[in-house]
């Protein structure tokens, strides 16, 4: 009796875990179905069977008139001044000041250097009457068969200029530069001048040369030019005496 009343509840077990089981089985297929559904009755077509032909509608053109928006006329608004930090008001205001300053320094500048040329034309007119104002320069025409080294003048047999050259004034006389040798005072009438140059002349060779020339002086200034020009048919230099009208 015992033994059947085991075997009967064992039974009993059993067909619980089938339940059980069976219950699982319907849950995991419950969640397996219901998302398949939803997606199916997403994809389904709206408005009925898509089997029935639908009636066609026929709506007619609607005729809209357009709006012309009149231009909005906005008055000008007033901006408030804008304040500057005290320190960077100040910071412009010496800049400005500073402008202003070397502003007024380059016109002094100017003023001087015209006052000195004024200066200077005066005390030529005061030192150098017309009457008697002689005044010698000298030029190099190409220079290329003689290089000068030093020049002396004399007028009347009495030494009035002597001067020693640089490589920056041989460079700026034979550049066309033109240099004022000499300027003096003489007397009305006869004079003499004599130029002697030295310097490396053909194949190096010292070279001494003096040249002269007689000259009026009137009431007028007298101008004279020393020139150095090259002779190309002799290979040699010439110096020339010319009187400036």
């Amino acid at each position: 009796m015992s033994q059947f009343i085991i075997n009967a509840m064992t039974l009993e077990l059993r067909l619980e875990m089938k339940n059980i089981k069976l219950n699982q089985w319907l849950c995991l297929l419950l969640v397996c179905i219901l998302p398949i559904a939803a997606l199916a009755v997403n994809a389904a077509p709206i408005g009925g069977n898509p089997d029935v032909p639908q009636s066609e509608s026929v709506t007619e053109p609607v005729v809209t008139e357009a709006v012309v928006a009149e231009p909005v006329v906005t008055e000008p608004t007033a901006t408030e001044p804008v304040t500057l930090p005290s320190s960077q008001v100040k910071n412009n205001q010496e800049v400005s000041d500073k402008r202003t300053l070397d502003d007024r320094v380059q016109a002094l500048k100017k003023e001087v250097k015209s006052l000195n040329r004024d200066l200077f034309i005066l005390e030529e007119e005061l030192l150098f009457p017309s009457s008697t104002q002689v005044a010698v320069f000298l030029s190099i025409d190409v220079g290329e068969f003689f290089k000068l080294d030093s020049v002396q003048l004399k007028i009347d047999d009495k030494v009035v200029a002597n001067h020693l050259y640089t490589k920056r004034e041989l460079g700026a006389l034979k550049r066309g530069g033109v240099q004022r040798l000499y300027i003096g005072n003489v007397k009305s009438g006869e004079h003499e001048l004599i130029a002697t140059f030295r310097g490396p002349g053909p194949n190096n060779r010292e070279y001494r040369r003096g040249t002269t020339v007689q000259f009026k002086k009137g009431s007028a200034a007298k101008f004279m030019e020393l020139k150095i020009v090259d002779v190309t048919q002799k290979l040699q230099p010439e110096f020339v005496v010319k009187e400036w009208e």
